[in-house]
């Protein structure tokens, strides 16, 4: 089983990266919210779980510890796959996802794309008590930087909203970045701005082409 990998990045994609390690390419299934922390050229360490399924072979991958034990979690859930996995840690970090399975907010989890209510319940079920805040939730460096850097989940919404309609991952930030810039909104996107912000960013792409 591979669990780790260490290289250079070759390219990032709308849903993969492909790392180059010592000559071989790996292409790693990730969130978008760690796609968006990627660069090409640049080296990175990527923690890995192997996914041996009939049809394929897949590598999922986390920047952080902490993620790769929330997927493995969510896994363990009966219903959920990696595929629905890898969408809840794009739209919600391992601290909110854990919160959201204490507080029993289906709601919350219930905004991954793939994953309806009664998949959110159940996963509430089957994790709650299992998932340890304490272990998450640790006042290091790590901890603090990510409260400096907090993730836009509005804004990560909108990027997602235009990978699916065929664009690339860098170009949709780009736009989405221009396009809250040009209309003075404020960040973190509240849930009524992300519709808005999807359409101004359209406009700037289409404008582009």
């Amino acid at each position: 089983m591979i669990g780790m990998l260490t290289g250079r990045v070759e390219s990032v994609e709308s849903d993969s990266v492909l790392i180059d390690v010592g000559g071989v390419g790996y292409e790693v299934r990730m969130s978008t919210s760690d796609l968006g922390r990627l660069h090409a050229g640049e080296d990175t360490r990527v923690y890995t779980y192997m996914n041996i399924s009939q049809d394929a072979v897949t590598l999922h991958g986390f920047l952080d510890r902490d993620a790769k034990k929330t997927f493995l979690q969510l896994i363990k859930v009966s219903g959920i796959g990696p595929k629905v996995a890898q969408s809840l840690l794009s739209t919600l970090t391992p601290i909110q996802l854990a919160h959201a399975i204490a507080d029993n907010d289906a709601t919350a989890l219930a905004k991954a794309p793939g994953l309806g209510k009664k998949g959110a319940q159940k996963i509430i079920l089957e994790l709650k008590g299992s998932i340890d805040l304490g272990q998450i939730e640790q006042p290091d460096a790590k901890a603090q930087t990510t409260a400096k850097q907090p993730i836009d989940a509005g804004m990560e919404q909108v990027v997602e909203g235009l990978i699916s309609l065929g664009w690339r991952q860098q170009d949709a930030q780009q736009a989405v970045k221009e396009a809250i810039a040009e209309n003075d909104i404020n960040t973190p996107l509240a849930a009524e701005d992300v519709p808005r912000v999807l359409r101004f960013a359209l406009a700037l792409m289409d404008r582009g082409r």
